[in-house]
């Protein structure tokens, strides 16, 4: 579906793991590469940010911002909502001067917690999704609103750690805790409206850690897990490059790591694909295993067995007849042609 598309994504995935290569870097961590999907457009909308993507988006209902310059981020794990009994209770009130004193209790409740996150200059605040209670009531956004605050809510919880080393923010669990220090600083933080589909870019970071953010655009949910599934193939190819060029300086053979750059950029490959190298080395153990007894040649032998469930698979996986595919490629590698694999488009 995407392979028409590699001349887009290909670059998009060299870019992502080049930023995050320091002089003393041992590996590439996955982790650090976020990428957010979102339907609208095409795969060509498809581009690596400058900054940080968002998947949620600004809230609005109260009137809230959309843009913000010079913001100061704020990362809570708290709700803005009334708190609730750890046990599930019922209050009858029959007075409605009672009800009208739980009312303004709870105003004040809120408006004393949006005071607090004002007093420490936090002009945008990104809210993590709760499952006991609202993160987020419409009072406390009507008071965020009048404070000038925007507001990002349904953070999930393993997008904490990524924004928070990518905006250099920390997460607060108390509002007792919440104070300047903990906020990330950026140029701007807005919500624009890309190929149909509403994203909030994060741009000119202050303290940025070392993480990429890819925007994915897609017509579909199916061309997206598609895109994002080819996208993270090339980076695994990629972060192995990577090590091997490492590990080759670490030995001081800089010819040889030069050698592999060189041929993982220009021919794009460092090994034959479509189960060459599973055949050729299931070969190799055959004809070992024929040279051993007893248990140790079942063992040699049934672990080249194994190897040829690799390209069995891939002949099932492209409708082709498993058997007759694999045994032409015994009978290809048995003449010489040790690079021969499965051509789907034959």
């Amino acid at each position: 579906i995407v392979s028409q598309y590699s001349n887009i994504l290909a670059p998009i995935a060299v870019d992502a793991v080049t930023r995050l290569v320091t002089p003393t870097s041992t590996n590439v961590d996955l982790k650090d590469i976020r990428i957010v999907k979102k339907v609208g457009g095409t795969i060509e909308d498809t581009v690596l940010v400058d900054g940080v993507v968002l998947n949620q988006t600004a809230i609005t209902s109260a009137g809230g911002p959309t843009r913000m310059e010079k913001a100061k981020i704020g990362l809570i794990q708290f709700q803005l909502s009334p708190p609730k009994p750890d046990m599930d209770n019922q209050v009858v009130v029959n007075d409605y001067r009672q009800m009208d004193k739980i009312l303004k209790e709870e105003r004040t409740y809120l408006l004393n917690l949006t005071k607090k996150i004002k007093k420490t200059g936090c002009n945008v605040l990104l809210i993590q999704k709760s499952i006991l209670r609202d993160a987020v009531t419409d009072i406390s956004l009507h008071f965020l609103s009048k404070l000038k605050i925007m507001v990002i809510k349904d953070v999930e919880r393993d997008e904490i750690e990524f924004l928070s080393k990518s905006l250099g923010c920390k997460p607060v669990a108390d509002i007792e805790a919440f104070s300047e220090d903990k906020l990330g600083y950026a140029d701007l933080v807005d919500e624009e409206h890309t190929a149909g589909a509403r994203v909030v870019n994060i741009t000119g970071v202050k303290n940025p850690g070392r993480t990429v953010s890819v925007l994915c655009m897609g017509a579909n949910s199916l061309v997206l897990e598609e895109s994002e599934r080819s996208l993270h193939d090339a980076l695994c190819v990629l972060t192995i490059v990577l090590l091997i060029l490492i590990a080759a300086t670490f030995l001081q053979n800089l010819h040889w790591a030069s050698s592999v750059f060189s041929a993982s950029i220009l021919l794009r490959a460092l090994i034959a694909g479509g189960g060459a190298p599973e055949i050729h080395v299931s070969r190799m153990l055959s004809q070992y295993a024929q040279t051993l007894s007893g248990m140790e040649a079942y063992c040699f032998q049934a672990y080249a067995d194994a190897l040829e469930v690799i390209p069995t698979t891939l002949a099932e996986n492209a409708g082709l007849n498993p058997i007759a595919i694999v045994t032409e490629l015994r009978n290809r590698h048995a003449m010489g042609e040790k690079n021969a694999g499965i051509n789907v488009r034959k």
